[in-house]
């Protein structure tokens, strides 16, 4: 005669009997889904760190064009780098330092080129308003004003504020624009680190244009201030 023991033990035996049969499949199919996504997360991973690994090292090749002064070799890498490993911050960081030296070598261009594609493609806002400001630089060299400026829209990292109002100013001077480039070389003044040392060039350009800095800002705090 079975115990009241081993009757509570086939109770629960089967109750457990009953809920697998109701819920079995679902439960497989729950772990077989946790299990794929884990792996296809591993695998993710292994595949980021093994493009991360390529695109170094052809990194590393475009870095020794670029010290060689070799602008071409320097382009022809980044071609291949932006086609297998566009979203690599290798590619990113490549890329900027190719316009660079197409730059130095004349290939104003090919730079513009080089620095539209980052604007366009890099992943972090940082490389994106880099390459914006200095794409904003050589439309200004080229007086392509209009361009230059919309570059500067769309800088959106405020580690760059200052520097896109900066790069503002300039183009603002060119067209002859005096009173508005003061008022953008202002905001680069007031927005920037007073620890480094590009502010005292801000400074000379506020003061080529008979405004002192420090007098300006305080100025618009005495009348914010006063309000």
């Amino acid at each position: 005669m079975a115990s009241p023991l081993d009757l509570e033990e086939q109770e629960q035996l089967d109750q457990l009997k009953a809920f697998w049969k109701q819920y079995g499949n679902l439960i497989t199919w729950l772990i077989t889904l946790v299990l794929a996504v884990y792996a296809g997360w591993m695998g993710w991973n292994w595949w980021q760190r093994d493009q991360a690994v390529k695109a170094s090292a052809m990194y590393d090749e475009l870095d020794r064009a670029a010290a060689a002064g070799e602008a071409d070799k320097a382009g022809r890498v980044f071609a291949d780098m932006k086609e297998r490993f566009p979203r690599t911050v290798f590619t990113q960081q490549g890329a900027l330092l190719t316009a660079k030296v197409q730059y130095e070598k004349g290939q104003a261009e090919a730079a513009r080129t080089t620095l539209t594609w980052v604007a366009d493609n890099a992943g972090e806002d940082e490389y994106r308003s880099l390459a914006q400001i200095r794409l904003a630089g050589l439309l200004l060299e080229a007086k392509q004003f209009d361009a230059a400026l919309k570059a500067l829209d769309t800088v959106k990292s405020k580690d760059f504020e200052a520097l896109a109002a900066d790069r503002r100013g300039d183009i603002l001077i060119a067209q002859g624009k005096g009173d508005e480039a003061k008022a953008q070389y202002q905001k680069a003044y007031d927005s920037m680190e007073k620890t480094l040392d590009y502010r005292r060039l801000i400074e000379a350009k506020l003061a080529g244009l008979g405004v002192q800095a420090d007098g300006a800002a305080a100025k618009a705090a005495a009348a914010g201030a006063s309000k």
